[in-house]
């Protein structure tokens, strides 16, 4: 029986538009608190610190989000999450308008919000599977990563710009973002499997359930593998949290250039992944996931070196692009590889090896570029991921050779 196309499929693009304006909120919101932090103090650990406040909530409280997606309504638990965190945004319009340059504030509200984007990624990836039908996952997930992008794309850019004309404000529209994001769900409807089913769904306490992912992930060396690669190359390698020092300092940008800047991994991304979704590929997904992580290391090198702008940003589309084939790539093995019943809990573990990899990232080279310079600290971390693809590739063969998705579906590896 041929699947039905995927934009025919109800519930389908209420759920891509309401994460395309959650996402939309969350790169205004990034770009804002890097820029002002920083034009605050000048100072590239209160940058280091914009990351950890954000990374602590979520590895706190990362056993219970993930238990409590597979136990409740994944939808009403990624409303509540956007309702904390729109909150969150408009606390920060209040802090910008009390003009003090005391940071502890800030901080505090953006432990709140990493709290509430503990909860919200892995309810978006493990609400997915059960809007559309399994044959034509990949196809979706391939088309949300390519239609999301917009929103990291024009986020940036308009987050840089409004911030120069209207400050604090900014914080408003990242607000209205997430309050329309909860008004989408509704008309979400949950058509595929069943979130409440599943072996030891009630047995134990919280950490003893969320214990079950975590031996789940450990046996399986395709989602193992998957990320662990992500994580070590976005821990190591990332740079977007340089970016405020590279646009102030290196590259004599203003904070529309920044935005200029975040979005050109974005733009290489949403290019690559407009490709894919009109031409998906499905073979030899392991050995392409290794190679885009492989150049994603090599552009971030070209990056570190260049004080030309224009370079600068073809780079940092290069390694969008490569990104973007992993992401497609990653997202597809994790899904096919898990069970209805364990999906919140592995993508809560996901979600710290990815989202907050971002965040802990962002310590790691806030930290460097204070103790040893921002260029080499953007130079150290791409070296090290090239050398992390290579040890991973030889690590995990099985995640190497798998040929096609399929391949990694979990009924075919019980």
């Amino acid at each position: 029986m041929k699947a039905p196309n995927i934009y025919a499929t109800p519930g389908f693009l209420p759920f891509l538009f309401a994460r395309l304006f959650s996402v939309f909120a969350m790169q205004i919101q990034a770009i804002v608190v890097g820029w002002q932090i920083y034009e605050l103090t000048r100072d590239p650990m209160a940058l280091a610190y914009v990351g950890l406040a954000q990374f602590v909530p979520m590895v706190l409280f990362l056993p219970y989000a993930g238990d409590v997606i597979d136990r409740f309504n994944r939808k009403a638990v990624l409303a509540l999450s956007w309702v904390v965190s729109a909150i969150c945004s408009g606390l920060l319009i209040w802090l910008s308008y009390q003009g003090s340059d005391d940071l502890i504030g800030y901080y505090l509200v953006l432990v709140c919000y990493g709290a509430a984007r503990a909860f919200s990624n892995p309810a978006l990836q493990s609400l997915l599977p059960q809007v559309v039908p399994r044959e034509r996952l990949a196809q979706a997930l391939a088309t949300n990563s390519m239609l999301i992008k917009i929103a990291v794309i024009t986020g940036p850019i308009l987050g840089g710009f409004l911030y120069a004309y209207v400050g604090g404000l900014t914080y408003a529209v990242c607000s209205l973002c997430f309050v329309i994001g909860i008004l989408l769900l509704y008309f979400v409807p949950i058509l595929y499997s069943s979130q409440h089913k599943g072996p030891m769904q009630d047995n134990g306490g919280v950490l003893q359930r969320f214990s079950e992912g975590l031996r789940f992930i450990w046996k399986n060396p395709i989602i193992l593998g998957t990320i662990s690669l992500d994580l070590f190359a976005v821990l190591l390698g990332g740079v977007i949290a340089l970016l405020p020092i590279y646009a102030q300092d290196v590259l004599h940008v203003d904070s529309t250039g920044l935005g200029l800047l975040r979005s050109a991994m974005a733009i290489g991304q949403i290019t690559t992944g407009l490709y894919i979704s009109r031409h998906p590929f499905n073979q030899h997904v392991g050995k392409i996931m290794f190679i885009s992580v492989a150049v994603f290391g090599f552009a971030n090198l070209v990056f570190a070196f260049s004080t030309f702008f224009w370079l600068s940003f073809a780079a940092l589309m290069v390694a969008g692009a490569a990104d973007m084939i992993s992401v497609y790539i990653r997202s597809a093995l994790i899904q096919f590889s898990t069970p209805d019943y364990l999906r919140g809990r592995v993508n809560a573990v996901n979600m710290l090896f990815t989202s907050s990899s971002n965040e802990l990232g962002s310590f790691r080279a806030g930290s460097s570029a204070a103790l040893i310079g921002v260029v080499p600290a953007a130079v150290f971390g791409g070296l090290c991921t090239v050398f992390i693809v290579a040890g991973m590739a030889w690590r995990f063969k099985p995640l190497r050779k798998v040929n096609q998705f399929e391949d990694a579906e979990y009924s075919k590896n019980t």
